[in-house]
């Protein structure tokens, strides 16, 4: 074996072990598991079986046909749960029913096929099993091809229910991330089949196209903080009518200014629980209050450092002023929401001017 098929083997094997690490943190180490998350687990489990089978036989000559069809049969599972997934964070309390799983038949029939053919070689002079095996290859792609397509219609369907601008963060968060998903799928159904229409095409590209998507899907997870989403965010309610009245109290006379705004103290502006606050901030804008005061504060900060009529203001000061009761943490703030050190962004105000 060749150093270079020795780096692709190992290149296109890290998304393959990435994604099994993270179906069995989504499905078994999660403190707190919801469908979503059993769902999503599946769905990288299979698909990383199904990758393994690509991976195997690229740089084997001896497969036998029933692990063939096993790796082949997994893309049956991937197409529902995808779309299951898609339901489930997008539908508030949402339950797969029974029926359903009538929608893995196609995945059971092809595993029979795979049984019945076990002990054989895969050779191109058996036509009847080429055409066996060519007929259950454009089935099995058209099936995911079918579903996907459906669960972008689901999302389109979801996004057409209200304007955009009506979306809270949250729910915007898990448009964007389904967006991605479905983006995804589509570029590693687009890499296999053009393998089988088009030979030349590597066999490997599928695999590390995947490994590609995998590790973009989890950076995009982490920065989405969707683990912490499901459907329930778009239970309908009059949490937007509750936020404007958050964000009409938080900026009136500039409260967020005042060092001593809680969420009882916001609450009781507004006439509504401090723990009810804290649900419709966390839903409507994807922070904590916390963050969601804080990155006000730093907002105006920004305003103080980039005037030159402030110049003979201190960070100190500019901190107290919007605040916070430390430098510590107003220079902590300010690098997690501009990425930049208060000292640093006063330095190059000329270059925004």
């Amino acid at each position: 074996m060749s150093f270079q098929d020795i780096f692709l083997i190992v290149l296109s094997s890290a998304g393959l072990l990435h994604g099994v690490l993270l179906a069995v943190f989504f499905v078994f180490l999660r403190k707190k598991r919801s469908l979503t998350h059993i769902l999503l687990g599946a769905v990288l489990f299979f698909m990383a079986l199904r990758i393994g089978k690509s991976i195997v036989l690229n740089f084997s000559t001896d497969l036998e046909v029933v692990y063939i069809y096993l790796g082949l049969s997994f893309l049956l599972l991937i197409g529902p749960l995808v779309h299951w997934y898609m339901k489930a964070m997008t539908i508030p309390s949402y339950i797969i029913h029974r029926r359903q799983f009538l929608e893995f038949i196609p995945f059971l029939l092809m595993i029979g096929i795979g049984v019945a053919v076990r002990g054989r070689d895969f050779d191109l002079e058996d036509n009847n099993l080429v055409i066996l095996f060519g007929s259950s290859l454009i089935f099995i792609y058209l099936h995911l091809a079918v579903y996907v397509f459906m669960s972008y219609m689901a999302l389109r369907k979801v996004k057409g229910s209200k304007e955009r601008k009506n979306f809270s963060k949250s729910q915007k968060s898990i448009m964007e991330w389904l967006r991605f998903l479905v983006i995804g799928l589509v570029l590693i159904w687009i890499a296999y089949f053009v393998n089988i229409i088009e030979n030349s095409i590597p066999y490997v590209i599928g695999p590390l196209i995947y490994s590609a998507v995998i590790y973009f899907l989890s950076y995009k997870a982490w920065k989405l903080k969707i683990l912490d989403l499901d459907g329930g965010v778009f239970q309908q309610n009059d949490n937007h009518i509750w936020f404007q009245k958050i964000m009409e109290a938080v900026h009136g006379e500039e409260r967020f200014l005042d060092p001593e705004l809680s969420l009882a103290i916001l609450g009781k502006i507004i006439h509504i629980s401090p723990q009810k606050t804290s649900e419709i901030i966390n839903q409507s804008s994807g922070q904590n209050f916390n963050d969601f005061i804080n990155q006000l504060r730093i907002k105006k900060a920004q305003e103080f450092l980039i005037d030159d009529s402030y110049e003979h203001l201190t960070i100190s000061s500019i901190a107290y002023d919007v605040g916070f009761n430390s430098l510590s943490s107003f220079n902590y703030a300010f690098k997690k929401f501009v990425g930049l050190t208060p000292s640093s962004y006063r330095k190059g105000r000329g270059d925004r001017k």
